[in-house]
């Protein structure tokens, strides 16, 4: 939905009902947003000002945010001017995006009243307090003719309105104006991108929801148009609108006679946009941390092809100690030369070989260092091994990791996740100086974090679903009960389900295949056909010692192949 010029003077009507009420808080959760806390008819409002590029919008909201540790700089400022004052009035300018919020002194007889203008124009949004001269005290953003403005923004400079190429449409007096103005621009453009590309106030998905049954270019529908967009106005005016959603998932102003004369439209508002931040938020922060879980990934994947290629020389390591043995052998024959090869009988294989030599060294020196290869090789052979064991439980852990994240569905399973890297050396470092702030910030908006496994009810029977790597050694290790069965994917990453059960005797068989359909449909296998599951009671599920989160090994099971 665009927060355009009529959205906005249709939620300025609602928020005109607040003239009168005292500013009692003013807070600035982040440098993009204002709230100030509003009193009055023994009721409280938060009014949020928000001034980011994308989300940029002025509402009255019941969602609480963070607040620094610190208050920032603007915020002590509007607390220095701005609180004890109430609202006198508030005024829009036309259908341009800027909202001016009148204010003036509790005390009758003080005049010192103030402005806190608010421009909601994208990226160049701002929050600016001026006094009853419209002179600047201060603002949350500076700019200035140096920086490729038209105007200057700050402290003790006169407030100038921003300029616009665009027409107010209200200025035009009647229909046959409007059709000289729009009817050249048919010829390449439709009517709402006409009307969108003349007029200041209109997106183009609100126009073309207004204006859908015009089907085509003419003299009577561009009056149609007028006449319809005129009445919106004027219904926005009087509140009798609301938001109605368009076929493409956006949303749009309709009249709406019978509206409510509550805050309805700014809190749709409030909720509409809060989800998207919180979606935002989500996806920002997951794909910060999957680009540490992928990174690291990457290098343990790289780690693996050293050591295979180490591994392979290790193959050759017996060649080494035969050509070391063939030319102890034959010693006798070459009488210690510097030689680029040289050709012995290979008593193993009945035939002659030729060995490869360097000729900086004797034969003897040859032969010794064929022999040093070979201890080296011996010797590493059982380290390299067992690093490639080690890798491989460290790369089946990270790309565990990386399915939960690719299956997070809000912030409190991507800090579950993070909770889960920062206490694992291999992530500990980079997790935690890149991104605690940001989880700091997203933990306080997604609650607690206490283990809330997925419940279902299948034939009377609890089965619970682990949501990550520590809630499934949780639900297993420390919450099943010994006559539990435990399921999971063969060989797949996935969740850890478990069965309550006060009996594992006479479960029947579709209870066990649905139990397993859910471990499959929790898997990275959700997508095939034929998943295999593993399930074993819980008292032969056992987390080694030292064992990375998640990770168990199980005995007695049965196997089922389910399609998810």
């Amino acid at each position: 939905m665009a927060f355009d010029g009529l959205s906005l003077r249709a939620i300025s009507t609602e928020l005109k009902k607040l003239k009168g009420y005292k500013i009692d808080k003013v807070h600035e959760p982040d440098k993009n947003n204002i709230v100030l806390g509003l009193y009055g008819e023994r009721i409280k409002f938060a009014l949020n000002i928000c001034i980011d590029s994308k989300f940029y919008r002025i509402n009255l909201t019941t969602h609480p945010k963070p607040n620094p540790m610190q208050s920032l700089n603007f915020c002590m400022l509007l607390r220095k001017h701005i609180i004890g004052y109430k609202i006198k009035n508030i005024l829009t300018y036309g259908l341009e995006r800027i909202i001016t919020i009148v204010l003036e002194p509790f005390d009758p007889y003080d005049d010192n009243i103030k402005f806190l203008i608010i421009e909601l124009m994208g990226k160049h949004s701002n929050i600016i307090l001026t006094d009853k001269n419209k002179v600047i005290i201060d603002s949350i953003r500076h700019t200035n003719i140096l920086k490729n403005s038209y105007r200057n923004i700050y402290p003790k400079e006169q407030y100038k309105l921003p300029k616009t190429e665009k027409q107010d449409f209200e200025k035009i007096e009647n229909p046959k104006i409007f059709c000289n103005i729009i009817e050249p621009q048919l010829n390449n453009k439709s009517i709402p991108e006409a009307i969108a590309d003349t007029f200041t106030g209109f997106s183009i998905n609100q126009l073309t929801f207004l204006l859908k049954n015009i089907d085509e270019n003419n003299k009577e529908n561009l009056e149609y148009s007028y006449n319809l967009i005129n009445k919106l106005i004027i219904e926005a005016d009087k509140g009798n609108v609301k938001f109605e959603k368009l076929d493409n998932n956006q949303y749009g102003l309709t009249i709406n006679k019978n509206a409510s004369k509550s805050y309805e439209l700014n809190f749709f508002i409030d909720e509409f946009y809060y989800e998207k931040e919180t979606n935002s938020d989500f996806v920002t922060y997951r794909n910060n941390i999957l680009k540490i879980i992928l990174a690291q990934l990457k290098k343990y994947n790289k780690r693996l092809i050293n050591i295979n290629n180490k591994l392979n020389d290790c193959h050759n390591m017996e060649t080494y100690k035969l050509y070391g043995e063939l030319l102890t052998a034959n010693l006798y024959k070459y009488n210690n030369q510097h030689l680029n090869s040289a050709q012995v009988f290979n008593y193993i294989s009945d035939e002659n070989i030729t060995i490869p030599l360097d000729i900086k060294y004797t034969i003897n020196e040859n032969c010794k260092r064929y022999f040093k290869k070979y201890n080296k090789l011996k010797n590493a052979l059982t380290i390299v091994q067992k690093q490639k064991q080690e890798t491989i439980v460290e790369l089946q852990y990270i790309e565990s990791i990386v399915y939960e994240l690719e299956n997070a569905i809000n912030i409190e399973d991507v800090n579950n996740i993070y909770d889960e890297i920062s206490e694992n050396i291999i992530f500990r470092n980079k997790a935690n100086k890149k991104h605690q702030k940001s989880k700091q910030k997203n933990k306080k908006r997604s609650g607690n974090n206490e283990f809330s496994p997925l419940s279902f009810n299948i034939d009377g029977y609890t089965v619970l679903v682990g949501r990550n790597n520590k809630e499934n050694d949780w639900l297993t290790t420390k919450y099943a009960s010994s006559t539990d069965i435990w399921f999971h994917t063969k060989d797949i990453h996935g969740s850890h389900v478990i069965l309550k059960t006060e009996s594992s005797t006479n479960i029947e068989k579709e209870v066990l295949i649905e139990c397993a359909k859910l471990a499959a449909k929790h898997s990275k296998g959700k997508e095939s056909s034929n998943v295999p599951v593993d399930y074993a009671l819980i008292k032969y599920v056992k987390k080694p010692n030292g064992a990375k989160p998640g990770m168990v090994i199980y005995t007695h099971n049965k196997t089922l192949y389910v399609n998810p």
